[in-house]
């Protein structure tokens, strides 16, 4: 497959980057881990940003300026570094079908759900990535051993998102219902694009990024002129600023390390940060918008961090400590 290129003295060079194979990788370190939770706080802010830039922008003019914006900064940032976009038609192929399963189609529906639901409820239902991920790998694909622990590490992890939120989140299926059901199946897509884009380990996270977000943001683009006439819009300043953020934090930032977990922590693993968005994301809500926290938020945590850790710590380390029980 090809990598993107690096200018060095006027002679274009592969740049080199990590490989992987499809198989989960081996031994881990604190700074993989590290990385799990710096993409854990960049996406726990999309839905409580995503909930202000709606009050006066519409969803398709939203997502593509955010995306557009995105993109606009990862270039900038490649240019710095000396790092071409790949140029060839197998690379852009890549690129469109993970930008479309991993950001324009679920956020599309995600932003025109959170029209009708709370960022909180919002957070509790995406979370379920790791869920379908987990279903996905054991049932189809089969790249990575899908154990027991991980599987009692999903069911603690989504046990731990209802006691967050508590139940009056999940019962309020009523007039909400389709826009809850479309928020569940937008996280299907998510866990699709985790497995995926290990095709894309052998490009630069950031070029996967940068081109993904352009192409997004392109096709929304024509859209958004046609459906939202964005000229005739008056966005607030704080509408403006949540697109900003969203652009360079949420999804710049929150691609490129999305792109490096996948590579140093394999599919299941990658997803289990959806777990530590819950608490993060929960926190953030009550701040921005106001929402409010169920009292039960202590027991939710126990159960997300058990779920965490079931999901991320090695089967290997488990039965070490079991032996010296």
């Amino acid at each position: 497959m090809p990598k993107s290129t690096a200018k060095t003295g006027g002679v274009t060079a592969p740049e080199k980057v990590p490989t992987s194979s499809t198989s989960a990788p081996g031994a881990r370190g604190w700074r993989d881990y590290a990385l799990l939770l710096a993409l854990a706080c960049c996406w726990s802010s999309t839905y409580p940003l995503t909930k202000i830039g709606l009050g006066s922008i519409p969803p398709v003019t939203f997502i593509s300026a955010r995306s557009l914006v995105a993109a606009a900064f990862l270039l900038i940032v490649l240019r710095i570094r000396g790092i071409r976009i790949p140029t060839d038609l197998k690379a852009w192929k890549l690129f469109a079908f993970q930008q479309t399963i991993n950001s324009t189609i679920p956020f599309l529906v995600i932003t025109w759900a959170q029209l009708y639901v709370p960022a909180s409820n919002t957070v509790v239902l995406a979370s379920t990535t790791p869920i379908f991920a987990f279903l996905i790998t054991w049932a189809i694909t089969r790249h990575e051993p899908a154990s027991l622990l991980k599987l009692v590490g999903a069911i603690l992890g989504l046990a731990g998102t209802v006691a967050i939120i508590g139940l009056d989140a999940l019962s309020g299926f009523g007039k909400e219902i389709f826009a809850e059901i479309a928020i569940l199946l937008a996280t299907v897509s998510f866990a699709c694009a985790t497995i995926f884009g290990l095709r894309l380990s052998d490009y630069d996270p950031m070029v996967v990024a940068a081109g993904s977000l352009l192409f997004g943001g392109t096709v929304l683009l024509p859209v958004a002129l046609i459906v939202d006439h964005p000229w005739t819009l008056h966005p607030t300043p704080q509408a403006l600023v949540a697109t900003v953020v969203m652009g360079i934090f949420s999804s710049a930032f929150g691609l490129i390390l999305f792109y490096m977990c996948l590579t140093r922590l394999g599919t299941l693993t990658t997803n289990a940060q959806g777990y530590l968005r819950i608490p993060i994301g929960v926190a953030l809500s009550v701040i921005l918008l106001g929402e409010s926290v169920p009292s039960n938020l202590a027991l939710g945590l126990l159960l997300v961090m058990a779920g965490v850790a079931a999901m991320t710590v090695p089967g290997e380390a488990v039965k070490r400590w079991l032996r010296r029980l």
